[in-house]
This record gives structure tokens, C-alpha cells and sequence, in this order.
């Protein structure tokens, strides 16, 4: 099988961000949560399907 290489730079970079916070996923959102914030980007959120009037 032929590797693609975006699909291993961003392995790579996922297992270096993974490996950042010892493999602990709550904290490795914590810490994407808080860079999103800080972004200053428009953030989209969507409701979830159970709550939605219809």
C-alpha cells in the first residue's frame, strides 16, 4: 500500500499532541478547548440532534 503523506504528518503530529499531555485524552482536549478560545476564529456549535424542536 502506498503511504500518503499528509495522512502520516498529521499521525505524527496527532502522537506528538497525545504524547504531550502523557496520553490523556481529557487533558488533551482541555488544552485544544483552550487554544480554540484563544483563536479569536468564530466557533460553530452545533445542537444536538435529540434537542432539536421538530
Amino acid at each position: 500500500m502506498v503511504k500518503d503523506a499528509l495522512v502520516e504528518e498529521v499521525r505524527k503530529a496527532r502522537q506528538e499532541q497525545a504524547a504531550r499531555w502523557n496520553f490523556d485524552l481529557k487533558a488533551v482536549l482541555a488544552d485544544a478547548r483552550k487554544r480554540q478560545s484563544q483563536s479569536g476564529h468564530k466557533v460553530v456549535s452545533f445542537v444536538p440532534k435529540d434537542s432539536r424542536v421538530g
